[in-house]
């Protein structure tokens, strides 16, 4: 893991936009495409709006999602809405957007379909996620029943549905080898408060207890983590 930390959460967005167009940029280079996972919250939007804006052959990237509530695409809580209005605008608007929410009544009834429409990407040029208080990533939430299954690195599966138990709405999250079938990983953090979870975080092993230790410490990986107070 390779920290980097701003004094302010501008600087970490305009520096972490450059990043990950350079990526994007290298991977058009070598194989015509690029594919950038991104995940939602309040935390990225910055990051979005100056990434929107670089000058890259936005036509030729794809863009979906680490997780995503199982609700309509115009809900207040959808991924697929912050990312539409946030990050696929100005030159970012020629992205292609996979979404992760399908047409079935349950992200249960929808892993097959979603599943399909991930392996046909291939592997990730960069993977963005995020961290809750509570130690979760992508929608791999501490508690879950399907936990396990979702950290499992033998498990062969791209994405699954989740219910967490202590946030609403019934998920559909990448699995921890999905999100790690990428070149690059970026863990993005603001405020003092996920500096402290990171402390707990780092301090033990348990992926059970804080689902991000399973990107942590894995070793396929480079994962470098953008922190600003």
């Amino acid at each position: 893991m390779t920290m980097h930390q701003f004094d302010s959460r501008q600087q970490l967005d305009l520096q972490l936009a450059d990043r990950i167009a350079k990526v994007l940029a290298d991977d058009l280079s070598a194989s015509g495409s690029a594919i950038l996972v991104v995940s939602g919250g309040r935390t990225p939007r910055g990051l979005f709006a100056a990434l929107s804006q670089i000058d890259i052959d936005w036509a030729r990237v794809t863009i979906t999602l680490a997780d995503e509530r199982w609700v309509d695409d115009q809900h207040a809580d959808s991924n697929h809405k912050l990312v539409r209005e946030n990050l696929c605008v100005e030159r970012a608007a020629a992205a292609q957007f996979v979404p992760l929410k399908n047409a079935a009544v349950s992200a249960r009834q929808g892993e097959a379909q979603c599943a399909a429409a991930l392996a046909a990407l291939g592997r990730f040029s960069l993977v963005l996620l995020g961290m809750g208080d509570d130690g979760h990533t992508a929608s791999l939430f501490p508690g879950a029943p399907e936990l396990s299954r979702g950290l499992d690195l033998r498990s062969g599966i791209d994405c699954l549905a989740i219910q967490p138990t202590a946030a609403p709405h019934e998920r559909m999250s990448l699995s921890l080898p999905r999100l790690l079938n990428t070149r690059q990983i970026v863990l993005h953090l603001a405020g003092a408060d996920k500096l402290q979870v990171l402390e707990r975080v780092r301090a033990g092993s348990d992926a059970a207890e804080y689902p991000v230790r399973g990107v942590l410490q894995q070793q396929a990986v480079a994962v470098d983590v953008y922190y600003a107070d």
